[in-house]
């Protein structure tokens, strides 16, 4: 399959997949020549790519172009458009053009349609890579167990739901993990480096038990009325390094659901799939949940809570240092 497109969040991912495909098509040897990387924000460079893919390769091995930022299926400019069209039936076997995009494919556009078309009759290859979302525990596990797959590594039922716990979505520090573990049963069971040891949830508790926390927890901690546990959970994620403002973002969106759940009950809405809509929600299921979660509080709770966090963004982006201006928003705010 001479093209392939590879979309979605999860960016790691993406990356090892790009990486595996090199390391299958080419030969180390004449990579210099054949292999390619190309960013399709520049669009002479996206256009450049077109042209390499129709290339064929130098000594041993395939050719492969890989254009990061791919625009040919979102926004593309219609000079663009009709080279890739022009180009697609000229692509020899041994030449691939890696179209590789964070966002999911605008079925809208003459170019996605086209690349779909091919896809349906087994000359393109389409493979997403997304994210689940923070409040996804089973999704979660699925992307630590397929992640582990992928890596080689056997991960125990139990392991993956430990290792969902302490790292949620996060897939580029998962890899991380991972391959620390894998050290790390090694080490325990005597074997060596590369072990085929199963990974366990003794394991997982071991190396990065400590460190279960997202941002999720905090919310909850939140809307229960303990400040002090909440900003201890604030402390164990910046000590991870997450970042002041993306814990922010996901608290303002976790509570936001909330708040839309709360004011659609109050005026008797009872289809999920509308609540799930107004509340930007991709999975109605969800609001089941929520609705326990949120039960007996009252609309103004919600509201006071989205205050809090507007006065922690604030002192954040006035350079305040992350753990005061957590500190200070939860415990005096409101």
């Amino acid at each position: 399959m001479p093209i392939h497109l590879l979309w979605g969040d999860d960016e790691a991912a993406r990356n090892r997949a790009v990486e595996a495909l090199i390391s299958k098509r080419t030969d180390p040897a004449w990579q210099s020549i054949n292999l390619s990387r190309l960013d399709g924000n520049d669009s002479a460079q996206a256009a450049q790519a077109l042209s390499e893919a129709r290339t064929p390769p130098f000594g041993g091995g395939d050719r492969v172009v890989v254009l990061q930022r791919s625009p040919f299926c979102n926004q593309c400019p219609a000079e663009l458009a009709e080279q890739l069209e022009a180009a697609l039936e000229l692509i020899p076997d041994s030449c691939h053009l890696v179209l590789v995009s964070a966002s999911k494919p605008d079925a809208r556009l003459r170019t996605t349609k086209a690349l779909q078309k091919l896809v349906k009759a087994g000359g393109a290859f389409e493979r997403s890579f997304q994210l689940p979302a923070v409040w996804d525990g089973a999704g979660q596990v699925d992307l630590m167990a397929r992640t582990a797959r992928e890596m080689g590594l056997v991960l125990e039922p139990a392991a993956a739901e430990a290792l969902a716990e302490a790292i949620g979505s996060d897939s580029a520090r998962l890899a991380s993990e991972l391959e620390k573990l894998s050290l790390y049963v090694g080490a325990t069971s005597g074997g060596s480096s590369g072990t085929s040891q199963p990974i366990t949830a003794a394991a997982v508790q071991a190396l990065i038990g400590s460190q279960a926390t997202t941002s999720l927890q905090v919310g909850d901690a939140l809307l229960a009325g303990r400040p002090a546990e909440a900003i201890a959970l604030v402390d164990a994620l910046l000590l991870a390094n997450e970042p002041g403002l993306r814990i922010v973002a996901a608290l303002t969106s976790q509570i936001r659901g909330w708040l839309w759940v709360s004011l659609l009950d109050q005026q008797g809405e009872q289809d999920v799939a509308v609540i799930a809509k107004a509340a930007g929600i991709g999975n109605p299921k969800r609001i089941y949940v929520m609705r326990k979660q949120i039960r007996g509080r009252q609309p103004s709770r919600f509201l006071a809570l989205l205050g809090q966090l507007l006065t922690v963004e604030a002192a954040l982006k006035r350079g305040t240092a992350a753990g005061d201006a957590f500190r200070d928003g939860f415990l005096l705010a409101g």
